[in-house]
């Protein structure tokens, strides 16, 4: 029987039974039944496509990205993160923990290296928080704080001052720029919050954690001029076909980007009672 035939008999079904009570044959039990397999069924199909990754949103599994990033304070450009966590660590021969659930790392360039081992990395999960777990750095709205092993730094809103061009300590705030590219300084967003949510929406991009007095202008990192080689050299794309979205590449422009400059602001930080 056609579809087309069976909705007509619902049709008029529907219609002889206007203002009528329907009885199932058998009582109850089977209408109660059906509704709660219908139930069960909506409620599987709402998790596997939650717990299923969405394979058409980029990276996946089979990209390899990279991205510039950079830790600025004050007035200057810290040093890059130190140790490629592919490793073993020296604590019972075991991975990183980030690392081995995520494959995310960098390797002392200032490049992320982003080529996920599962779903933990891809997708809308791609945000710049997975990597900054990897290497212990607790970044919030109010403070940027380091591991001891990558120094143990601490910069935080109302405690640690900045120096002025006129001697004066003053107050830094943390923020976020996120280039869409290495090479375009100009094409930027501005995060002030939700700094782990930051997504990696493509290759290429850059990415500039700052702790520094209000106004400070936005740089790129220092590896950003350098990205296409560092990609390359670590057997990425980065500079030639960058995956956009599913199923479609771009070539973005392969000139070098201005090296990063310091805005004006001496001297360093210095910490105060809080």
């Amino acid at each position: 029987m056609g579809k087309a035939s069976s909705a007509k008999k619902v049709a008029r079904l529907a219609q002889k039974g206007k203002g009528r009570k329907v009885r199932f044959q058998g009582g109850t039990l089977f209408p109660a039944v059906i509704v709660g397999i219908a139930v069960v069924g909506a409620a599987l199909i709402v998790y596997s496509r939650a717990s299923i990754p969405d394979q058409n949103v980029p990276p996946t599994v089979e990209d390899h990205w990279h991205a510039s990033y950079g830790f600025y304070t004050c007035d200057q450009w810290l040093p890059d993160l130190q140790g490629n966590k592919e490793e073993l660590s020296t604590a019972g021969g075991l991975l990183n923990e980030g690392f081995r659930r995520t494959g995310i790392h960098s390797h002392d360039d200032g490049v992320i290296h982003w080529h996920p081992y599962s779903s933990a990395a891809t997708g809308r999960n791609a945000k710049l928080g997975v990597f900054l777990d990897v290497y212990g750095i607790k970044l919030s709205d109010t403070k940027l704080q380091f591991p001891a092993d990558q120094g143990g730094a601490v910069y935080e809103e109302g405690v640690t001052k900045c120096t002025d061009a006129d001697g004066k300590s003053v107050d830094g705030e943390v923020v976020v720029y996120a280039f869409e590219a290495y090479n375009s300084p100009d094409d930027y967003s501005t995060y002030i919050t939700n700094f782990d949510d930051i997504r990696l929406k493509q290759d290429g991009m850059a990415f500039s954690v700052v702790f520094a007095p209000a106004g400070t202008q936005a740089q790129l990192p220092p590896s950003a001029a350098d990205l296409p080689a560092l990609g390359a050299a670590d057997g990425g794309t980065t500079g030639q076909t960058t995956t956009t979205v599913a199923g479609a590449t771009t070539v973005p422009e392969t000139t070098t980007a201005p090296s990063a400059t310091t805005s004006a602001a001496p001297a360093g930080p210095t910490t105060t009672a809080g």
